[in-house]
């Protein structure tokens, strides 16, 4: 029924004219009170605030023995002023202490108790009770007055019987208006739509034929409101709609130029295994030619790898894949199939990974070389193990004694590797966490000279310790840090020629502590520095060999410091040698405060 759009206009126009009306009736409704409302309560300010009445209302005259009807001959005096009908609006002259009817304009016995009412409460409190209530169905005001020494309450109520009846004729009006109304909407929701939908139409048969393709032809613009400016509008939109099918066609181009210029090999196939597309990249890759309906299909390019009906089968986002060399690359395909609600086919990608493999190839370089390092010391403990088996009680003491020196040397070199790469793991996986306890820095200092000094004594160094007199304690894991300590102290020691110097040195700046160790040894060429910290990266490695070195130490000492969210690096100096500075928040990580 409603699919017309006459009707729609109509229903639209109707409910338009019930809810202005609706609204227009309430909007006056309320007005109406609000006026009767503020004009009374303004009125009874008026005449309360004259200072004549007023005053014959607080003075008695001569020989006065009834107050209440001397103030209500004056109250009928001034009727006008308060206006006061008798019908609608009355005054009561009441008594000051309990609010009984003692004279008024209706003719009330005396005595009579009239209905309390907040004003009243008021009034017989000593204050002028004006307040108004909207939502009570009367209006009051109660003025309490005292004459002759006697309390008298003058109280005037409105039952707002004008503001009803006024109110009524509003609704007739309103309810006739709305009548009127809706006979005249309909008559024009009609008209409206005879003028609607002419234009509409037009636009339906010209939208009809952009569906078809048809671009050529333009609507006629009749007019100039807003229909004329949707024709101009669909005139406008069918033109941008032909441009942007013709730059859908140039982004079609772009993606087959992408298609072909991609460095991953791309190979279509149709159902039946005939190539559909394929770009160079695929054909430099396989090293061979792979024209469009050529005879090259599927099964004599892949079908090793899976057969077609196999991966036709795969359920998607799923894929199959193989691996394949060719002039050595090592090439990886993934085969999975598109499109398979409109009868797709299969298509193959090829990836170059014979970078991805060289680096694994390092990876598995780097076990070896773990294995080699670990494997030293092992077969130099077997082969003295084996000759103190074989000779026992034969050697001399000294010679035994030296062999099983270097049987517990080796055994502490392959137990700093292996607690190395125990450390490492740990920290990747993130289970190596801080024990974090405030710790005297200086004494930490302290400890790492007095540790290193005697084997600084044997290669002949000196050793040089400058502490200033007092260093605060410092939050971290004091462990740790000296770990970090001793193997930079240890790095001079071991790189610094027999005979050299070394000075170690700590202070406080600001909120950080910081240690540094200088020596005059062989130091770390400038195009190095910067890999030092990398994991397994030895300058020298034959040297480092030599001297137990595994290229672990300052990666491991790099990621404690990190975790301290301190700083270990190089200070650039003139001369040989080299100066190492690591420094440490006072109050440590971040993270580990409360």
């Amino acid at each position: 029924m409603f699919r017309s759009l006459h009707m729609k206009l109509m229903l639209i126009m109707t409910l338009l004219i019930v809810a202005v009306m609706t609204v227009v009736g309430a909007f006056l409704i309320n007005s109406v009170v609000n006026y009767y409302i503020q004009e009374f309560y303004a009125q009874m300010s008026e005449a309360f605030e004259d200072p004549d009445f007023w005053e014959d209302l607080q003075t008695p005259a001569d020989g006065e023995e009834d107050g209440a009807a001397s103030i209500e001959h004056i109250l009928r005096t001034y009727n006008s002023a308060l206006g006061v009908n008798n019908r609608s609006r009355k005054y009561y002259v009441l008594d000051g202490g309990d609010a009984h009817w003692l004279a008024g304009s209706d003719g009330e016995e005396a005595g009579q108790p009239v209905a309390l009412t907040r004003n009243l409460s008021l009034a017989l409190a000593g204050i002028q009770g004006d307040e108004s209530d909207p939502a009570a169905d009367f209006m009051d005001v109660a003025v309490p007055v005292q004459r002759g020494g006697a309390g008298y309450i003058i109280y005037v109520r409105d039952d707002r019987s004008t503001i009803r009846a006024l109110n009524n004729e509003l609704i007739t009006l309103i309810l006739e208006a709305l009548l009127f109304g809706l006979v005249i909407s309909v008559l024009l929701s009609f008209l409206l739509s005879k003028t609607l939908i002419t234009p509409i139409e037009r636009l339906t048969e010209g939208a009809e034929r952009v569906a078809d393709g048809d671009f050529s032809k333009k609507i006629e613009v009749a007019s100039r409101d807003e229909i004329g400016v949707l024709t101009g509008t669909f005139n406008d939109m069918a033109l941008q709609l032909k441009t942007t099918l013709e730059e859908v066609e140039n982004q079609r181009n772009k993606l087959d130029t992408l298609f072909l210029h991609m460095t991953d090999g791309v190979v279509a196939f149709s159902r039946d295994g005939a190539v559909i597309q394929s770009n160079p990249a695929a054909e430099e890759m396989l090293g061979r030619a792979i024209p469009i309906g050529g005879s090259e299909d599927y099964d004599t390019l892949f079908s090793d790898i899976a057969p077609l009906q196999g991966v036709l089968a795969v359920e998607q986002p799923g894929y199959l894949d193989g691996d394949r060399d060719v002039d050595g690359r090592n090439l990886q395909l993934l085969l999975t199939p598109f499109d398979q609600g409109r009868q797709g086919g299969v298509l193959v990608v090829i990836h170059d990974v014979t970078q991805q493999r060289k680096t694994e190839d390092m990876r598995r370089e780097f076990v070896a070389n773990v294995s080699h390092e670990l494997r030293t010391p092992l077969t130099n403990i077997r082969s003295y193990a084996e000759t103190l088996a074989d000779s026992a009680g034969e050697l001399p003491p000294e010679l035994e004694k030296n062999f099983l020196g270097v049987i517990l040397n080796e055994s502490d070199r392959m137990t700093h590797i292996v607690q190395d790469l125990l450390t490492l793991s740990r920290f990747d996986s993130g289970r190596n966490e801080l024990k974090l306890a405030p710790f005297p820095f200086g004494q930490a200092v302290q400890d790492v000279y007095n540790a290193i000094l005697m084997e600084a004594q044997r290669h002949g160094h000196t050793v040089e310790l400058k502490l200033p007199g007092q260093l605060p304690d410092v939050m971290g894991d004091r462990e740790r840090v000296v770990q970090v300590m001793m193997n930079v102290v240890s790095n001079s020691i071991k790189y610094t020629p027999d005979g050299g110097h070394i000075r170690i040195s700590a202070g406080r700046r600001g909120p950080r502590v910081w240690m540094e160790v200088e020596d005059n040894g062989i130091g770390i060429p400038m195009e190095d520095r910067g890999r030092i910290f990398e994991r397994f990266y030895r300058v020298d490695k034959a040297r480092s060999r030599e001297s137990g070195g595994t290229g672990l130490g300052l990666s491991i000492a790099k990621e404690i410091v990190d975790r301290h969210e301190g700083s270990l690096e190089l200070v650039n100096r003139p001369g040989p040698g080299l100066t190492v500075r690591l420094t440490l928040q006072v109050e440590g990580p971040r993270h580990g405060r409360n």
